[in-house]
């Protein structure tokens, strides 16, 4: 799938209709921390992976970029850090100026008025004045790969960012799960169109149904009932 492609079809999604896809097709579910925002409010951010692991200094970001492609993010692991900020506006211009689709921080930002005024969607964990203060020894394979929280990004993965926060996503199974996500989006919208007219998820599901046949069967799980009549909103 082109980058074109996976960018437009990103845009009628959300975050929790692509993460309701990976549990549909059994792809962990790989999101930054909690609290991982954009810095300007409905910011949204979609591209391929751009790994950097931070030590202290700009360079390792301006090394990335050496390589980037437009449309690329710039995954930044800083390990959580909340006692410094990594990134600021002169990072996020250049990034820009690269031609990449945005920025997702493992740590935290500065430059909070400027970066809004840059336009380029910059998610982190939340802003600090001070900068590093500090210059630690590079980590091999610092432009190879980064974490945020639990997971280990590379070239190999997509990210996607939005109000919820920012999920991502196995390049070769983009496809797949871009598919599930529609329909996933699509059942719900459908369902919540049912409700404003007066006709109850309760009633849509059928759950005095399964409230029926889990008395028969007490193994039997909301999920499974849901896929039997094809509700989607567990996943």
């Amino acid at each position: 799938m082109d980058r074109a492609e996976f960018t437009r079809r990103c845009a009628a999604l959300t975050t929790a209709h692509l993460a309701d896809a990976c549990i549909r097709a059994r792809v962990p579910v790989r999101c930054a921390p909690p609290g991982t925002h954009a810095v300007e409010p409905r910011d949204r951010v979609a591209g391929r992976v751009l790994p950097a692991r931070h030590a202290g200094s700009v360079d390792v970001f301006l090394e990335a970029l050496e390589s980037a492609e437009p449309g690329d993010v710039l995954v930044v692991d800083n390990a959580g850090r909340r006692d410094e900020a990594c990134v600021g506006d002169l990072v996020v211009l250049e990034a820009k100026a690269a031609g990449l689709a945005g920025i997702v921080i493992w740590g935290l930002h500065r430059d909070t008025a400027d970066i809004r005024a840059i336009g380029l969607p910059v998610f982190s964990g939340g802003a600090l004045p001070t900068g590093p203060q500090r210059l630690d020894e590079r980590a091999p394979g610092a432009l190879a790969s980064a974490r945020a929280g639990d997971w280990t990004v590379d070239r190999a993965d997509l990210v996607v960012g939005d109000d919820d926060g920012v999920l991502f996503l196995p390049a070769d199974r983009a496809g797949e799960l871009l598919a599930l996500a529609e329909g996933i989006r699509d059942t719900e919208r459908r369902q919540a169109e049912r409700i404003a007219a007066g006709d109850s998820l309760r009633g849509q599901v059928r759950f005095d149904d399964f409230l029926r046949r889990r008395g028969e069967d007490p193994a039997l799980t909301f999920r499974e009932h849901l896929r039997g009549v094809g509700g989607a909103i567990e996943e």
